[in-house]
């Protein structure tokens, strides 16, 4: 009798050992997933997160303050709008991560990188722009990157062109063809889609509430790797 309560126990904790196993793979399956890919780089959106901090430029952009706020310092933010989730689950792997401020400034860096992926990365540098243009193989994880022209000096940002800004009438800042901002009000992401741009691929939504969950959008992304 001794015995049998003795094996029950450790079948019952065996059981429960599985079951945990399985809740924590439902809440985070992305953890299951091993992935190496040395010669990829993330670009982590220093710049957006900037420009979503409190007196930042959308408190110019909701008319709480002056043109004073399209000048804001470098600030970290990590929420939706800045990729929180993404960047999480990118951090899980062993992807190189760099962020704008590294790009702007040594643009040529990307040279060293088959594969460069993009998160929310919105306000861009032109020098920044240029580098990540001219890649020939990007993966522009989120809609609405490279959308607004910004300077970055002392440590601060400016809003140059972009966003209705200077003008109402100005939406990208960079002019640039292959601008897809209005996928990015598609959060479910429920017909999601990789498809093909001049210097890469672009995600047809925005992931970053379902990413950690959805699996097979990081398991399609890796197959587009060089």
């Amino acid at each position: 009798m001794k015995f049998s309560n003795k094996k029950g126990v450790f079948v019952m904790g065996v059981v429960s050992f599985f079951v945990l196993i399985l809740i924590f793979y439902i809440e985070q399956p992305y953890k299951f997933i091993q992935l190496t890919k040395s010669d990829s780089v993330i670009i982590r959106p220093t710049f957006t997160e900037s420009a979503y901090s409190d007196k930042g430029f959308y408190d110019y952009y909701k008319k709480n303050c002056d043109e004073s706020c399209l000048t804001t310092e470098i600030k970290e933010l990590s929420r939706y709008e800045t990729s929180k989730n993404g960047l999480d689950v990118l951090k899980t792997f062993n992807f190189n991560i760099i962020d704008d401020i590294t790009v702007h400034e040594n643009p040529e860096i990307l040279s060293k990188y088959k594969t460069v992926v993009l998160l929310h990365n919105e306000y861009v540098t032109q020098e920044e722009f240029d580098a990540i243009t001219s890649h020939p193989h990007v993966i522009y994880l989120y809609p609405n990157a490279l959308y607004a022209k910004i300077t970055y000096e002392d440590n601060k940002i400016t809003l140059i062109r972009g966003h209705n800004y200077p003008e109402s009438s100005i939406r990208n800042g960079f002019d640039w063809k292959f601008d897809n901002t209005p996928l990015e009000y598609d959060s479910i992401c429920t017909d999601w889609k990789f498809y093909r741009i001049d210097n890469g691929y672009m995600l047809n939504c925005y992931p970053d509430t379902i990413i950690k969950k959805k699996t097979e959008i990081l398991l399609a992304m890796v197959k587009l790797f060089k």
